[in-house]
């Protein structure tokens, strides 16, 4: 049978583990949000206002503001942009 391993020292190396993983994935997520940049303003591009939820959400995060308070010319000059 396995000697019991420490709290501490489990918890230590989840932390450990946490750190190489999140390292590992950034560089992925990086990736996908820049996918993500060039879909959304093409759908900003070529839908019309009021966006889905999830365009919406998109635009907000873009702008840094409430999407109620984006006007349609705001949201417009994002899918300009790319």
């Amino acid at each position: 049978m396995a000697e019991r391993m420490s709290t501490a020292t489990r918890m230590d190396r989840a932390r450990a583990n946490g750190k190489i993983t999140r390292k590992e994935n950034g560089h992925f997520k990086h990736k996908e949000r820049a996918t993500r940049d060039l879909r959304m303003a093409e759908l900003v591009k070529n839908g019309r206002y009021p966006y889905t939820p999830s365009i919406a959400s998109w635009v907000s995060a873009q702008l840094g503001k409430p999407f109620t308070q984006i006007t349609e010319a705001e949201a417009q000059a994002l899918g300009t942009k790319s």
